[in-house]
């Protein structure tokens, strides 16, 4: 038995909803590989060394070691005392603003940049909405000594203005994106045509289940740690039972989709919260977007619309093609917020626990808490990912609440 196994760390309990996917990278209908001819053998090489090490006891210790020596992994479950007696249902958070970093990005970087090292890759690239993948790949890449470059909208430089200084202190090279909407988008575009003109020595590291096959598939495995844990430390917690509700933000949906993976099985309802100006599962079609089929927000002529939140890291006009499956097979709910229920989600958290949450994460507690007594029956058992912390976002809150308009 591997030191893995015997730790139980990634959990033993499949789900067949949550399976890897099939031959050609789909989730049903969704996914797939969608990319030039010149990235073929680079995904190729991809899917066939992440397969090979993700069953590689050697590999799965190592990254167990970074994830509880560097990360700070497992994360806290706190219930939230007060406000579960305000709202008269159970809250628990799943602090994964606890780690190192201050979010769940952590995860996901120091699993691609050990397969990276493993590959023989000597730089990492990455695109950034929020600043919290940028730092992420930053760190990790100081970590291992290999160089990186940061690919951010301009919209996201400015507003995000600490994140960019942290990366830049890591040693990243942080490049402002001035293409599109100048946000998370076109970072990932303009990551992608460096990925192009690079990938014999360049690893991308992809910050959410999106893209090419097998990122998608990847990603959430990396992130599955959440879910695999919090099951865990719900069934404690609840002797025995698992939540009623399972609630977590979603834009490309990383953090949603590791949530899931625990409980994807189970007979909780689980809950993505998107951001009312980039739904793409309430408002998007299918298309074809960054490598991927999936629901994404288009016009009549199969143009991607800008896609606008609060939060950086949301503001994306896609998702993620395993959750475009989950939404069609009804196994995961999808539903949107406005900023405005966003910043005050923010301050109640704040105000009533002592927790700043991300803007991203404050989607969902928003949601929680306009739907409790309607959607959310009281007396509920509620588990919300709180994927990030709010240090990256009090300047912007400042500026609102000078300025509302």
């Amino acid at each position: 038995m591997s030191i893995v196994d015997e730790i139980g760390f990634y959990g033993t309990e499949a789900s067949s909803l949550m399976d890897p996917p099939g031959i050609d990278g789909r989730f049903g209908e969704f996914g797939g590989r969608f990319i030039p001819e010149s990235l073929i053998p680079a995904c190729t090489e991809l899917e066939e060394r992440f397969t090979y090490f993700w069953t590689d006891p050697e590999f799965r210790a190592e990254l167990y070691d970074m994830l509880t020596t560097y990360a700070g992994r497992p994360t806290a479950l706190t219930e939230c005392s007060q406000l579960s007696k305000e709202l008269d249902i159970l809250l628990m958070l799943k602090r994964e603003d606890l780690t190192h970093t201050g979010s769940h990005k952590i995860n996901n970087v120091l699993g691609q940049a050990l397969l990276a090292k493993r590959m023989g890759k000597t730089r990492l690239i990455a695109e950034t909405g929020a600043g919290q993948h940028g730092v992420a790949t930053a760190t990790a890449a100081a970590y291992f000594g290999m160089q990186c470059t940061v690919y951010m909208g301009e919209v996201d430089v400015k507003r995000q203005e600490l994140n960019v200084f942290r990366m830049k202190l890591l040693g990243a090279q942080v490049v402002p994106v001035s293409s599109g909407s100048k946000t998370l988008k076109d970072a990932i575009n303009e990551a992608f045509r460096d990925w192009v003109a690079s990938c014999d020595t360049t690893h991308y590291c992809v910050g959410s289940v999106v893209g090419p096959h097998p990122y998608p598939w990847m990603v959430r495995e990396f992130q599955s740690v959440i879910g695999n844990e919090a099951r865990e430390q719900c069934r404690r917690h609840l002797e025995g039972y698992d939540p009623d509700y399972v609630v977590a933000c979603v834009g490309g949906g990383s953090n949603a989709a590791g949530t899931f993976a625990g409980f994807a099985a189970t007979d909780s309802n689980l809950v993505g919260v998107e951001a009312e100006g980039g739904a793409a599962i309430g408002k998007g079609g299918i298309g074809v977007v960054h490598g991927m089929r999936s629901r994404l927000m288009q016009d009549e002529n199969g143009q991607v619309l800008e896609a606008h939140s609060i939060s950086a890291g949301l503001d994306y006009p896609g998702i993620g093609p395993e959750h475009s499956y989950l939404a069609s097979i009804g196994r995961v709910e999808y539903f949107s917020v406005n900023d405005a229920e966003v910043i005050e989600a923010f301050g109640r958290l704040s105000r009533v626990e002592g927790i700043l949450p991300a803007l991203e994460p404050a989607h969902a507690l928003a949601w929680v808490f306009r739907e409790v007594g309607k959607k959310i029956p009281k007396g509920s058992a509620v588990l919300v990912t709180l994927s990030g912390r709010g240090d990256k976002d009090v300047q912007q809150i400042m500026d609102i609440l000078r300025d509302p308009k």
